[in-house]
């Protein structure tokens, strides 16, 4: 480790804080009550929303950590976010594919609150020989997740024009944290990122996003537009909560950080792609069927 490092893990974790909560500020500037409630009311797409991300994804995260042999950073970091869900970039990957938007803020808020409760208590259970806090756990997310979103969901109710003015900025401050989180961490911990090269935490990546993404798939019921809705919001993680937790609980291990950045890279690339080919199939279909009209 350099004189700098240090300097650079510090911008690193200073990023992940602003990333964490200005992302949380701009959905709930951006959503109301309404939003999220109305899509909730179909039980049956919420179960098995719920069946996908915190039971079958979390149960796939298990496999591939027991069937890949992989070191126990790079086990928590895919266990971290195999059992975290809820994005808040689901909205552009659904407009990208052209799917239904009235089920994407409910699905991305549900799947949000859930895992806020959800993570401090599973993961001292499944993360068995790893000393780890609940408490401290619901802490962090607490503090940097559901505050800062029933808050920003409260201003969007009572000063609407206040909110969506401050939407912009906090998207910005959102992408240049998270672009300041990834410089800070890959040139801070240099070592371990190259160290983690051919181990196979790349390759565990991809295998759960792809895997998230049938599951949601399969579990979207009859209607496309829900089934392309569920496939991308399983697919893509709650790299907020990951990184929350993993900065705030295992930020000893930096293999554990390095393994949730592998997986916020790749998963970015892969459902981008499957997004834009699902929305060129939907073009198409359209296409063909104002032909035939």
């Amino acid at each position: 480790m350099t004189q700098f490092d240090p300097f650079f893990i510090a911008i690193g974790t200073l990023g992940v804080l602003i990333f964490v909560i200005t992302s949380m500020l701009g959905m709930g500037f951006g959503l109301t009550f309404s939003q999220i409630l109305t899509p909730l009311r179909n039980r049956t797409l919420v179960i098995m929303s719920l069946v996908a991300n915190f039971v079958l994804v979390p149960i796939l995260a298990l496999l591939i950590v027991r069937i890949i042999p992989l070191s126990e950073g790079l086990q928590i970091g895919l266990i971290l976010v195999g059992f975290a869900a809820g994005a808040p970039f689901l909205p552009k990957l659904v407009q990208m594919a052209k799917g239904g938007m009235a089920f994407t803020a409910g699905l991305m808020v549900l799947l949000m609150v859930v895992t806020i409760a959800y993570l401090p208590i599973v993961l001292p259970l499944v993360l068995t020989g790893v000393q780890v806090n609940p408490w401290e756990i619901a802490q962090s997310l607490i503090v940097l997740m559901l505050i800062p979103l029933a808050v920003a969901l409260l201003i969007r109710a009572r000063y609407e024009e206040v909110a969506k003015g401050l939407i912009p900025t906090m998207n910005m401050a959102a992408n240049l944290s998270l672009a300041a989180m990834f410089i800070g961490y890959f040139v801070g911990y240099w070592d371990v990122t190259y160290g983690v090269l051919g181990t196979g935490g790349i390759l565990v990546s991809i295998l759960l996003v792809v895997g998230a993404v049938i599951i949601g798939y399969l579990l979207g019921g009859t209607d496309k537009d829900n089934k392309k809705v569920l496939a991308l919001g399983t697919g893509q993680r709650n790299l907020a909560a990951a990184f929350a937790v993993a900065s705030s609980n295992f930020a000893a291990d930096p293999e554990v950080l390095i393994e949730v950045m592998d997986v916020a890279v790749i998963g970015f690339i892969i459902l981008m792609i499957i997004a834009g080919e699902l929305g060129r199939r939907s073009a198409r279909g359209a296409g063909k069927s104002v032909t035939a009209t």
